[in-house]
Protein backbone atom coordinates (compact mmCIF):
# COMPACT_ATOMS: atom_id res chain seq x y z
CA UNK A 1 0.00 0.00 0.00
CA UNK A 2 1.44 3.41 -0.68
CA UNK A 3 2.02 5.54 1.99
CA UNK A 4 0.04 8.66 0.73
CA UNK A 5 -2.42 9.00 -1.94
CA UNK A 6 -1.60 11.62 -3.88
CA UNK A 7 1.57 13.93 -4.21
CA UNK A 8 2.07 16.49 -5.71
CA UNK A 9 5.00 18.30 -7.65
CA UNK A 10 5.41 22.04 -6.99
CA UNK A 11 3.33 23.74 -4.55
CA UNK A 12 3.17 27.49 -6.47
CA UNK A 13 -0.16 28.22 -7.55
CA UNK A 14 -1.20 25.37 -9.13
CA UNK A 15 0.14 22.75 -6.64
CA UNK A 16 -0.67 24.56 -3.66
CA UNK A 17 -4.07 25.31 -4.80
CA UNK A 18 -4.34 20.85 -5.21
CA UNK A 19 -2.80 20.52 -2.23
CA UNK A 20 -5.11 22.76 -0.46
CA UNK A 21 -8.49 20.88 -2.11
CA UNK A 22 -7.09 17.85 -1.24
CA UNK A 23 -6.21 17.83 2.24
CA UNK A 24 -9.35 19.45 2.94
CA UNK A 25 -11.05 16.11 0.94
CA UNK A 26 -9.30 13.34 3.15
CA UNK A 27 -6.44 12.93 1.19
CA UNK A 28 -3.19 11.73 2.62
CA UNK A 29 -1.18 14.49 0.13
CA UNK A 30 2.35 15.01 0.12
CA UNK A 31 3.65 18.23 -1.43
CA UNK A 32 7.32 18.67 -2.52
CA UNK A 33 8.55 21.85 -3.44
CA UNK A 34 12.14 22.27 -4.61
CA UNK A 35 12.55 25.93 -3.39
CA UNK A 36 10.83 28.01 -0.73
CA UNK A 37 7.27 29.23 -0.29
CA UNK A 38 5.77 31.47 -2.54
CA UNK A 39 9.45 31.86 -4.16
CA UNK A 40 10.57 33.76 -7.04
CA UNK A 41 12.03 31.19 -9.75
CA UNK A 42 8.83 30.34 -11.71
CA UNK A 43 5.04 31.71 -12.38
CA UNK A 44 4.00 32.76 -9.10
CA UNK A 45 5.03 36.02 -7.86
CA UNK A 46 5.08 39.59 -8.86
CA UNK A 47 2.41 41.34 -6.48
CA UNK A 48 -0.41 41.61 -8.82
CA UNK A 49 -1.57 39.14 -11.02
CA UNK A 50 -4.69 39.82 -13.49
CA UNK A 51 -8.08 38.32 -13.26
CA UNK A 52 -10.49 38.91 -16.01
CA UNK A 53 -14.04 37.71 -17.13
CA UNK A 54 -13.99 39.15 -20.28
CA UNK A 55 -11.47 36.61 -21.68
CA UNK A 56 -10.29 37.55 -24.92
CA UNK A 57 -8.02 33.92 -25.67
CA UNK A 58 -11.35 31.84 -25.71
CA UNK A 59 -14.47 31.72 -24.85
CA UNK A 60 -14.10 28.75 -23.42
CA UNK A 61 -11.98 29.96 -20.41
CA UNK A 62 -15.08 32.07 -18.95
CA UNK A 63 -17.03 28.95 -17.07
CA UNK A 64 -13.67 27.84 -15.23
CA UNK A 65 -13.16 31.86 -14.16
CA UNK A 66 -16.80 32.13 -12.98
CA UNK A 67 -15.92 28.92 -10.49
CA UNK A 68 -12.34 30.81 -9.96
CA UNK A 69 -14.21 33.84 -8.64
CA UNK A 70 -15.78 31.68 -6.12
CA UNK A 71 -13.15 29.83 -5.15
CA UNK A 72 -11.04 32.77 -4.37
CA UNK A 73 -13.28 34.51 -2.24
CA UNK A 74 -13.47 31.01 -0.80
CA UNK A 75 -9.77 30.92 0.23
CA UNK A 76 -10.25 34.59 1.41
CA UNK A 77 -13.22 33.74 3.69
CA UNK A 78 -11.02 30.71 5.13
CA UNK A 79 -7.29 32.23 5.21
CA UNK A 80 -8.56 35.72 6.51
CA UNK A 81 -6.59 37.16 3.95
CA UNK A 82 -7.60 39.90 1.49
CA UNK A 83 -6.23 38.29 -2.06
CA UNK A 84 -8.69 39.41 -4.55
CA UNK A 85 -9.48 43.29 -5.35
CA UNK A 86 -11.99 44.41 -8.26
CA UNK A 87 -11.16 47.25 -10.06
CA UNK A 88 -13.07 46.35 -13.24
CA UNK A 89 -11.07 45.62 -16.38
CA UNK A 90 -9.86 47.92 -19.69
CA UNK A 91 -9.37 45.93 -22.72
CA UNK A 92 -7.92 48.89 -25.46
CA UNK A 93 -7.29 47.76 -28.95
CA UNK A 94 -8.91 48.20 -32.60
CA UNK A 95 -12.54 46.99 -33.13
CA UNK A 96 -11.10 44.36 -35.40
CA UNK A 97 -7.65 43.57 -32.92
CA UNK A 98 -7.57 40.16 -31.11
CA UNK A 99 -8.23 41.78 -27.20
CA UNK A 100 -11.14 43.95 -28.15
CA UNK A 101 -13.10 41.38 -30.59
CA UNK A 102 -12.29 38.39 -28.37
CA UNK A 103 -13.58 39.95 -25.10
CA UNK A 104 -16.42 40.85 -27.22
CA UNK A 105 -16.70 37.53 -28.09
CA UNK A 106 -16.95 36.05 -25.05
CA UNK A 107 -18.60 39.02 -23.40
CA UNK A 108 -21.73 38.25 -25.66
CA UNK A 109 -21.55 34.52 -25.39
CA UNK A 110 -21.96 34.41 -21.87
CA UNK A 111 -23.49 37.54 -21.25
CA UNK A 112 -21.45 39.53 -19.40
CA UNK A 113 -21.80 43.02 -17.88
CA UNK A 114 -20.11 45.05 -20.35
CA UNK A 115 -19.66 48.50 -21.50
CA UNK A 116 -18.06 49.60 -25.48
CA UNK A 117 -16.26 53.16 -25.33
CA UNK A 118 -14.74 54.84 -27.89
CA UNK A 119 -11.81 57.03 -27.70
CA UNK A 120 -13.44 60.24 -26.27
CA UNK A 121 -15.04 58.26 -23.40
CA UNK A 122 -11.95 56.20 -22.53
CA UNK A 123 -10.63 59.88 -22.62
CA UNK A 124 -13.24 61.13 -20.00
CA UNK A 125 -12.91 57.99 -17.89
CA UNK A 126 -8.82 57.57 -17.43
CA UNK A 127 -7.92 60.75 -19.03
CA UNK A 128 -4.17 58.85 -18.20
CA UNK A 129 -3.91 56.95 -21.43
CA UNK A 130 -3.23 58.62 -25.30
CA UNK A 131 -4.90 56.24 -27.79
CA UNK A 132 -5.14 56.70 -31.38
CA UNK A 133 -8.43 57.81 -33.23
CA UNK A 134 -9.94 54.40 -33.71
CA UNK A 135 -9.09 53.11 -30.49
CA UNK A 136 -11.93 51.47 -28.58
CA UNK A 137 -12.23 49.86 -24.77
CA UNK A 138 -14.03 47.18 -23.57
CA UNK A 139 -14.66 47.92 -20.04
CA UNK A 140 -16.06 44.76 -17.75
CA UNK A 141 -16.57 45.21 -14.35
CA UNK A 142 -15.86 42.38 -12.30
CA UNK A 143 -11.78 42.41 -13.15
CA UNK A 144 -9.57 42.89 -10.72
CA UNK A 145 -6.28 41.88 -9.23
CA UNK A 146 -5.11 39.21 -7.02
CA UNK A 147 -2.15 39.32 -4.67
CA UNK A 148 -0.05 35.94 -5.89
CA UNK A 149 2.07 35.74 -2.79
CA UNK A 150 -0.29 35.84 -0.51
CA UNK A 151 -2.75 33.78 -2.13
CA UNK A 152 0.06 30.80 -2.60
CA UNK A 153 0.81 31.33 1.36
CA UNK A 154 -2.70 31.16 2.35
CA UNK A 155 -3.60 28.05 0.25
CA UNK A 156 -0.26 26.35 1.90
CA UNK A 157 -0.87 27.29 5.02
CA UNK A 158 -4.55 25.80 4.31
CA UNK A 159 -3.24 22.30 3.37
CA UNK A 160 -0.74 21.96 6.20
CA UNK A 161 -3.88 22.65 8.59
CA UNK A 162 -5.39 20.03 7.37
CA UNK A 163 -3.05 17.20 7.57
CA UNK A 164 -0.93 17.74 3.80
CA UNK A 165 2.67 16.90 4.51
CA UNK A 166 4.63 19.90 2.85
CA UNK A 167 8.55 19.73 1.93
CA UNK A 168 10.64 22.43 1.42
CA UNK A 169 13.43 23.02 -0.21
CA UNK A 170 13.99 19.17 -1.49
CA UNK A 171 14.05 18.65 -5.34
CA UNK A 172 12.40 15.77 -7.22
CA UNK A 173 15.28 13.93 -9.40
CA UNK A 174 12.65 11.11 -11.45
CA UNK A 175 9.28 9.85 -11.07
CA UNK A 176 9.03 5.75 -11.40
CA UNK A 177 5.92 4.13 -12.02
CA UNK A 178 5.26 0.33 -11.48
CA UNK A 179 2.48 -2.02 -10.98
CA UNK A 180 1.96 -1.06 -7.21
CA UNK A 181 2.14 2.96 -6.79
CA UNK A 182 4.18 5.22 -8.25
CA UNK A 183 7.58 6.61 -7.22
CA UNK A 184 8.95 9.96 -6.44
CA UNK A 185 12.46 10.07 -5.80
CA UNK A 186 14.24 13.45 -4.72
CA UNK A 187 17.88 13.70 -3.44
CA UNK A 188 16.44 13.11 -0.42
CA UNK A 189 13.92 10.58 -0.46
CA UNK A 190 11.87 7.82 -2.09
CA UNK A 191 8.12 7.86 -1.92
CA UNK A 192 5.02 6.01 -2.91
CA UNK A 193 1.85 7.28 -3.78
CA UNK A 194 -1.59 6.14 -5.84
CA UNK A 195 -1.14 9.08 -7.93
CA UNK A 196 1.21 11.64 -8.68
CA UNK A 197 -0.11 15.69 -9.95
CA UNK A 198 3.13 16.86 -11.58
CA UNK A 199 2.45 21.40 -11.51
CA UNK A 200 6.23 21.99 -11.83
CA UNK A 201 6.14 25.04 -14.45
CA UNK A 202 8.94 25.29 -16.49
CA UNK A 203 10.81 22.51 -15.11
CA UNK A 204 7.07 19.89 -16.35
CA UNK A 205 9.29 18.33 -19.09
CA UNK A 206 12.32 17.16 -16.88
CA UNK A 207 9.73 15.24 -15.03
CA UNK A 208 7.13 14.55 -17.85
CA UNK A 209 9.38 13.85 -20.94
CA UNK A 210 6.98 13.32 -23.22
CA UNK A 211 5.32 17.02 -22.87
CA UNK A 212 8.77 18.16 -23.90
CA UNK A 213 7.79 19.11 -27.75
CA UNK A 214 5.05 21.28 -26.70
CA UNK A 215 6.37 22.95 -23.84
CA UNK A 216 8.05 26.62 -24.33
CA UNK A 217 9.26 28.34 -21.10
CA UNK A 218 10.30 32.08 -22.29
CA UNK A 219 11.13 34.84 -20.07
CA UNK A 220 8.98 37.75 -18.93
CA UNK A 221 9.97 41.10 -17.96
CA UNK A 222 7.72 43.17 -15.40
CA UNK A 223 8.73 46.72 -14.98
CA UNK A 224 7.44 49.04 -12.40
CA UNK A 225 7.30 52.88 -12.56
CA UNK A 226 6.26 56.03 -11.03
CA UNK A 227 4.06 57.91 -12.35
CA UNK A 228 3.78 61.62 -12.44
CA UNK A 229 0.02 61.88 -10.84
CA UNK A 230 0.05 59.54 -8.07
CA UNK A 231 -3.67 60.27 -7.91
CA UNK A 232 -4.57 59.45 -11.73
CA UNK A 233 -3.11 55.63 -11.54
CA UNK A 234 -4.96 54.67 -7.84
CA UNK A 235 -7.42 51.53 -8.01
CA UNK A 236 -10.43 54.16 -8.34
CA UNK A 237 -9.19 55.64 -10.89
CA UNK A 238 -7.24 52.86 -13.27
CA UNK A 239 -8.18 49.85 -13.67
CA UNK A 240 -6.23 46.85 -14.37
CA UNK A 241 -5.91 47.53 -18.25
CA UNK A 242 -4.57 45.41 -21.53
CA UNK A 243 -3.21 47.62 -24.21
CA UNK A 244 -3.61 45.85 -27.17
CA UNK A 245 -1.27 47.19 -30.16
CA UNK A 246 -1.53 44.91 -33.28
CA UNK A 247 2.07 44.28 -34.63
CA UNK A 248 3.48 46.33 -31.65
CA UNK A 249 2.24 43.38 -29.37
CA UNK A 250 0.17 44.12 -25.98
CA UNK A 251 0.76 45.53 -22.85
CA UNK A 252 -0.98 45.32 -19.31
CA UNK A 253 -0.89 47.33 -16.40
CA UNK A 254 -1.91 47.50 -12.75
CA UNK A 255 -3.25 50.54 -10.65
CA UNK A 256 -1.07 52.03 -8.19
CA UNK A 257 -1.88 49.95 -4.96
CA UNK A 258 -0.55 49.90 -0.94
CA UNK A 259 1.75 52.84 -1.56
CA UNK A 260 3.54 50.79 -4.80
CA UNK A 261 4.29 51.97 -8.10
CA UNK A 262 2.49 51.25 -10.96
CA UNK A 263 3.57 47.39 -12.59
CA UNK A 264 3.45 48.02 -16.72
CA UNK A 265 4.66 44.48 -18.90
CA UNK A 266 4.73 43.51 -22.45
CA UNK A 267 2.82 40.21 -22.91
CA UNK A 268 5.18 37.70 -24.22
CA UNK A 269 7.85 40.41 -23.80
CA UNK A 270 10.59 39.49 -26.44
CA UNK A 271 9.20 36.13 -26.94
CA UNK A 272 12.76 34.79 -25.38
CA UNK A 273 12.94 31.19 -24.74
CA UNK A 274 15.00 30.31 -22.11
CA UNK A 275 15.96 27.22 -19.78
CA UNK A 276 13.94 27.34 -16.48
CA UNK A 277 17.34 27.88 -14.69
CA UNK A 278 18.45 30.91 -16.88
CA UNK A 279 14.99 33.02 -16.84
CA UNK A 280 16.02 35.08 -14.04
CA UNK A 281 18.93 36.89 -15.52
CA UNK A 282 19.36 40.31 -14.92
CA UNK A 283 17.19 42.90 -17.27
CA UNK A 284 18.55 44.20 -19.67
CA UNK A 285 18.78 48.21 -20.92
CA UNK A 286 16.47 46.76 -23.65
CA UNK A 287 14.17 44.91 -21.41
CA UNK A 288 13.54 48.14 -20.34
CA UNK A 289 13.25 49.70 -23.59
CA UNK A 290 10.52 47.81 -24.74
CA UNK A 291 8.27 48.81 -21.82
CA UNK A 292 9.19 52.77 -21.78
CA UNK A 293 8.37 52.80 -25.92
CA UNK A 294 4.97 51.92 -24.83
CA UNK A 295 4.50 54.15 -21.95
CA UNK A 296 5.89 56.97 -23.89
CA UNK A 297 3.15 56.41 -26.75
CA UNK A 298 0.34 55.14 -24.28
CA UNK A 299 1.02 56.43 -20.84
CA UNK A 300 3.50 59.17 -20.75
CA UNK A 301 2.72 60.20 -17.19
CA UNK A 302 4.74 56.81 -16.04
CA UNK A 303 7.49 57.40 -19.05
CA UNK A 304 10.86 57.33 -16.98
CA UNK A 305 13.19 54.84 -15.63
CA UNK A 306 11.36 51.89 -13.49
CA UNK A 307 11.67 52.23 -10.13
CA UNK A 308 11.77 48.37 -9.98
CA UNK A 309 12.62 45.41 -12.37
CA UNK A 310 11.72 41.56 -12.43
CA UNK A 311 11.46 38.37 -14.64
CA UNK A 312 9.02 35.60 -14.42
CA UNK A 313 8.47 32.64 -16.78
CA UNK A 314 5.96 31.96 -19.24
CA UNK A 315 5.27 27.94 -19.47
CA UNK A 316 3.62 28.02 -23.05
CA UNK A 317 1.85 25.18 -24.79
CA UNK A 318 0.53 25.41 -28.16
CA UNK A 319 -1.92 28.37 -29.14
CA UNK A 320 -0.98 29.49 -25.46
CA UNK A 321 -3.70 26.92 -24.44
CA UNK A 322 -3.47 24.87 -20.74
CA UNK A 323 -2.75 21.09 -20.11
CA UNK A 324 -5.11 19.64 -17.49
CA UNK A 325 -4.68 15.68 -18.01
CA UNK A 326 -3.23 12.50 -17.67
CA UNK A 327 0.01 11.55 -18.89
CA UNK A 328 -0.30 9.26 -21.69
CA UNK A 329 2.74 7.46 -20.54
CA UNK A 330 0.75 6.53 -17.34
CA UNK A 331 -2.40 7.42 -16.08
CA UNK A 332 -1.96 7.89 -12.33
CA UNK A 333 0.38 10.70 -13.41
CA UNK A 334 -1.62 13.81 -13.80
CA UNK A 335 0.17 16.90 -15.58
CA UNK A 336 -1.23 20.24 -15.19
CA UNK A 337 0.46 22.97 -16.72
CA UNK A 338 -2.53 25.93 -16.81
CA UNK A 339 -0.10 28.85 -17.74
CA UNK A 340 1.07 29.96 -21.08
CA UNK A 341 1.38 33.50 -19.70
CA UNK A 342 -2.05 33.90 -18.27
CA UNK A 343 -2.89 30.70 -15.94
CA UNK A 344 -2.43 32.35 -12.34
CA UNK A 345 -5.96 33.68 -12.15
CA UNK A 346 -7.26 29.90 -12.45
CA UNK A 347 -5.09 28.54 -9.70
CA UNK A 348 -7.89 28.25 -7.06
CA UNK A 349 -10.19 26.32 -9.90
CA UNK A 350 -7.34 24.46 -11.13
CA UNK A 351 -6.64 22.75 -7.47
CA UNK A 352 -10.03 21.85 -7.43
CA UNK A 353 -10.61 20.00 -10.86
CA UNK A 354 -6.74 18.28 -10.03
CA UNK A 355 -8.66 17.13 -6.79
CA UNK A 356 -11.60 15.67 -8.48
CA UNK A 357 -9.29 13.74 -11.06
CA UNK A 358 -7.42 12.32 -8.72
CA UNK A 359 -9.82 11.13 -5.83
CA UNK A 360 -13.25 10.70 -8.35
CA UNK A 361 -11.44 10.18 -11.86
CA UNK A 362 -13.36 13.08 -13.32
CA UNK A 363 -14.37 16.22 -12.93
CA UNK A 364 -17.89 18.24 -13.53
CA UNK A 365 -15.82 20.81 -14.58
CA UNK A 366 -15.53 21.50 -18.09
CA UNK A 367 -11.61 20.84 -19.22
CA UNK A 368 -12.14 18.71 -22.64
CA UNK A 369 -10.34 22.01 -24.41
CA UNK A 370 -7.28 21.57 -22.06
CA UNK A 371 -6.99 17.11 -22.72
CA UNK A 372 -3.58 16.14 -23.84
CA UNK A 373 -5.49 15.19 -26.94
CA UNK A 374 -6.84 18.55 -27.78
CA UNK A 375 -3.11 20.00 -27.24
CA UNK A 376 -1.78 17.56 -30.04
CA UNK A 377 -4.21 18.82 -32.01
CA UNK A 378 -2.84 22.29 -31.65
CA UNK A 379 0.21 21.54 -32.39
CA UNK A 380 -0.22 19.92 -35.30
CA UNK A 381 -1.96 22.63 -36.61
CA UNK A 382 1.05 24.82 -35.62
CA UNK A 383 3.17 22.99 -37.86
CA UNK A 384 0.70 23.44 -40.79
CA UNK A 385 -0.73 19.09 -40.26
CA UNK A 386 -4.12 18.42 -40.98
Amino acid sequence: MAACDVIVIGLGAMGAAAADHLARRGARVLGIERFGIAHGRGSSHGRSRAIRLAYFEDPAYVPLLRRAYENWRDLERRSGESLLSITGTLEIGRPDGAVVAGSLASCRQHQLMHEMLDRASIRRRCPVFELPEDYVALWQPDGGYLRPEAAVAASIGLAAEAGAQLHFGEQVRSIEPDAGAVTVVTDEARYEAGQVIVAAGPWLADLVPEIAPHLRPTRQVLGWFWPRDMAAFGPGRLPVFIVDDGADGAHYGFPAFEGSAVKVARHGHLDEPVGPDNARRPVRPEDVAVLRRFLAARLPLLDGEPVQTATCTYSRLPEDFFLIDRAPSDPRILVASPCSGHGFKFASVIGEILADLAMAGATPLPVAPFSWAAMARRASADAGGD
